[in-house]
């Protein structure tokens, strides 16, 4: 696991989730290159696909944009070494 301590940017997530997240974020870091964002992200969605159900999406980098709209209580940005993690579930219409 990794040392450093993760800091959570924005979230509307229960406390249980958002440490769901930063530890499927730390343990893919754990897996995974830092480069390899694609295989991180997939890494985390699989395990919240399988913890919360199917519909996570989830988008690691250094740089990006996004515009979603997400199931309220199922959003999470937060920064862990070099990286940043946005973790959401989309919402249904």
């Amino acid at each position: 696991m990794l040392e450093g301590k993760g800091m959570i940017q924005d979230t509307d997530m229960p406390l249980k989730m958002q440490l769901q997240a930063m530890s499927a974020a730390s343990e893919a870091l754990d897996l995974f290159d830092v480069l390899d964002c694609r295989n991180i992200a997939a890494h985390i969605k699989k395990e919240f696909d399988l913890v919360y159900g199917a519909g996570w999406q989830c988008v690691v980098g250094s740089n990006f944009g996004c515009y979603f709209t997400h199931t309220q209580g199922t959003f999470i940005y937060f920064c862990l070494e070099s990286l940043r993690f946005l973790i959401f579930k989309g919402a249904t219409s």
